[in-house]
């Protein structure tokens, strides 16, 4: 009787797991990972797409929309959502592809700008504005056909610009809080304004004038407190003329000849010279840099891909002699879609991962997290590194 309780207590010791050597593969595991996290700040990236979709170096099925095929398609990722603008249709597709929202719409030059969790979509010197986030349409708002839209922007807060013309004046801007109520409005009778922004704390605007003086073009930002009607700042950019803004800590100023930073009180506080190259392409979607692909001619592919940081020192460069089709920045990563592949680069322009055989995709959104989404005519697929 003994040797049998005997033989059952050493039967059971043997099933008994291991805990130990559990617990030490997993410390090795999570040992690796954030070792990788702190080599390079790709670790946890690896890890949240570990846990939410698996791993798997191509472009899978695991996130897929269809839509219709147009040719003046502008796109957008909400989260896991991807918002469609064409001349016809607005729509925001979910995670599984399925419709959250969609509506007819009529416009000749569509276009299309998100942050802070929403997408303003609207149509340039058209009359038609909506905003959406992943739940689907927040606002929707037309204009007078005598004060045609010319840019809309949204901060970080979800707070809205909209430049346009205005009757008896050079332009203005409309400012309108999270909830879409209005909240400012400039006015500008000396210059023309071609775009704003709401500094991401809410408190400030900055506005693009343009104008001509000595017989040359100049840009400035004029900056207004949300709570004055005068300006308290006017920031002159004279290397050249700013086509598009974004927020970053400082005020990133993209101009046809360099990119300026500007603080939110005003003050320039660095820029990057193209050194003579033409702009061909740019990005302002990622976290502590702007990307550009600077041309040496004003057509074909020999050129220049440069990462610039806030202290408009170049992080890193790459020379390029091939066709580029799209890039795309967001968090620490940038995507080059080239004619016949993806390569996601570090903001050091380091290559991270690479993706061959994309001949059927027309353009790229990067996401934080390190994955890729390529769109195509009339599908969008999802790229796990």
């Amino acid at each position: 009787m003994r040797d049998k309780e005997k033989g059952q207590r050493e039967e059971e010791k043997r099933r008994r797991p291991k805990w130990p050597v559990y617990i030490l593969i997993l410390a090795l595991v999570l040992g690796v990972v954030v070792f990788a996290a702190y080599r390079d700040g790709t670790g946890f990236d690896v890890l949240r797409r570990y846990f939410q979709y698996g791993k798997a170096e191509e472009a899978t099925g695991i996130l897929e929309y269809e839509y219709d095929t147009s040719s003046e398609q502008r796109f957008a990722m909400l989260g896991n959502h991807l918002v469609v603008l064409s001349k016809t249709s607005l729509s925001v597709l979910d995670g599984q592809g399925g419709e959250v929202f969609s509506t007819g719409v009529k416009m000749e030059y569509p276009a299309l700008h998100a942050n802070g969790g929403r997408a303003v979509c609207y149509d340039v010197g058209g009359t038609e504005l909506y905003v959406v986030d992943e739940q689907g349409k927040v606002w929707e708002h037309t204009v007078e056909e005598t004060e045609p839209i010319i840019s809309a922007r949204l901060n970080g807060a979800g707070w809205l610009t909209v430049t346009a013309g205005l009757k008896n004046h050079k332009g203005g801007v409309w400012v309108y809080n999270a909830d879409m109520e209005e909240h400012f409005l400039f006015r500008s009778s000396r210059r023309f304004v071609s775009d704003a922004y709401v500094t991401d704390d809410c408190k400030r605007l900055a506005a693009v004038t343009m104008g001509q003086e000595g017989g040359v073009f100049v840009s400035d930002l004029v900056f207004y407190n949300l709570n004055e009607k005068e300006p308290f700042a006017t920031c002159a950019i004279t290397d050249g003329l700013v086509t598009a803004m974004g927020q970053d800590g400082d005020l990133v100023a993209v101009c046809d000849s360099c990119l300026a930073f500007v603080s939110p009180r005003g003050e320039l506080t660095a820029t990057y010279d193209y050194g003579g190259a033409y702009l061909r392409e740019y990005t302002t979607g990622g976290d502590d840099f702007t990307a550009l692909l600077l041309n040496r001619y004003t057509s074909g592919s020999v050129g220049r891909l440069v990462t610039v940081g806030g202290d408009g020192e170049e992080v890193g460069s790459l020379d390029i002699h091939e066709e580029v089709l799209h890039i795309s920045a967001a968090g620490r990563y940038l995507a080059v879609l080239y004619a016949d592949r993806l390569v996601v680069y570090n903001s050091d322009l380091r290559p991270y991962a690479t993706l061959n055989g994309t001949d059927y995709a027309r353009s790229v959104l990067m996401r934080s997290d390190g994955s890729a989404i390529l769109l195509g005519s009339e599908t969008a697929k999802l790229f796990l590194p």
